[in-house]
């Protein structure tokens, strides 16, 4: 039996918009892995205009075939099948990346997933690498908008566990890491993108 290949509105919504800012940093990058590819549409996308990179897809295998589909038919030469992980439970990817990428993960997450999933990217990271991680965030126990503080009492419906993170308790996570924060960039419909670098090691 075919799977039916997934669609996100959002992904197609915000793919221009994050490719701009991800682009230039990524210029010097040989490959990056994506922690919850969800769809497979972001990363059909930026493998398109980004060739020069090795793109890892990854996620809890149950997204497998629908990420699958949209790499069979994007038929990249530069994209990767995708890779289980989920990051309290399965091992992290022996790979050789210079970034890791994820998009609208650590709100459908459980927090000790959100903490495991630092940890794993500050291991994996070499010395410079990046962490960008997408999506909407709080600010000193605050919305930011309207919006977000309904989006955030549906997750909360759908999942206690889940929920809008605190911009500085993550930040506090990417620190112990070993990450500090590069920047914090504005995107459309009140999400941000937050790019942390992998502090030199001896």
């Amino acid at each position: 039996m075919m799977t039916a290949k997934p669609f996100s509105e959002a992904c197609e919504e915000n793919k221009a918009p994050i490719l701009a800012v991800i682009q230039p940093l990524l210029q010097d990058c040989a490959a990056v892995l994506e922690i919850g590819s969800g769809t497979g549409q972001h990363a059909v996308h930026f493998a398109a205009q980004l060739p020069h990179l090795l793109w890892h897809t990854s996620d809890v295998r149950e997204h497998h075939a629908g990420i699958q589909c949209w790499l069979d038919e994007a038929n990249l030469p530069n994209t990767r099948n995708p890779v289980p992980l989920d990051v309290m439970h399965d091992p992290w990817p022996e790979l050789n990346v210079q970034a890791v990428y994820s998009a609208n993960t650590v709100h459908i997450m459980g927090w000790e997933a959100v903490e495991a999933l630092f940890a794993g990217v500050g291991k994996l990271l070499p010395n410079k690498g990046l962490f960008m991680l997408y999506g909407p965030f709080n600010y000193k126990g605050q919305y930011t908008s309207e919006s977000n503080a309904r989006f955030d009492q549906w997750l909360q419906m759908r999942d206690p566990r889940s929920g809008i993170r605190d911009f500085a308790d993550l930040n506090r996570l990417a620190e112990r890491a070993g990450m500090y924060l590069q920047q914090d960039y504005t995107m459309p419909v009140n999400n941000r993108l937050l790019v942390w670098h992998r502090r030199m090691q001896a």
